[in-house]
């Protein structure tokens, strides 16, 4: 691996984390919807970071996480996980262009946001354990 990918992976996953710390600030301040948002940028990220180490390329420019994580040759470590990030990809949509507020607020209640939350760190954790270390 040539030290210019190895520098874009490092900066790819340095960004998740920024992303990822952004989402709990968002999540403190319950901005849920964002929250959520922030969450699916960390893990994009991230998925860029391992594309980028695993090919020794620049990831495609793409929002969509199932293609990324196929892309990079990702096999997660369970079905949850695998089901975790399909939804969490399906949500992209939403929170970037929500049309009504008051119903996506009411879709991420405190605890669904907590455990999107909570989730997309667990993953994010296994990525970097599992790809990048």
């Amino acid at each position: 691996m040539s030290a210019a990918t190895l520098k874009t992976s490092q900066e790819w996953a340095s960004q998740s984390q920024y992303d990822i710390d952004t989402a709990l600030s968002l999540l403190k301040s319950k901005r849920r919807i964002y929250c959520v948002f922030m969450c699916h940028l960390a893990l994009e990220k991230m998925l860029k970071a391992v594309f980028a180490k695993k090919k020794s390329a620049y990831p495609p420019h793409t929002h969509d996480l199932l293609f990324l994580a196929e892309q990079g040759e990702i096999t997660f470590a369970d079905e949850a996980q695998g089901y975790f990030v399909e939804e969490l990809n399906g949500l992209n949509i939403p929170t970037r262009y929500p049309d009504q507020l008051q119903k996506m607020l009411k879709r991420f209640t405190p605890k669904k946001t907590d455990e999107i939350y909570r989730s997309t760190k667990k993953v994010l954790s296994w990525l970097k354990k599992n790809y990048l270390n």
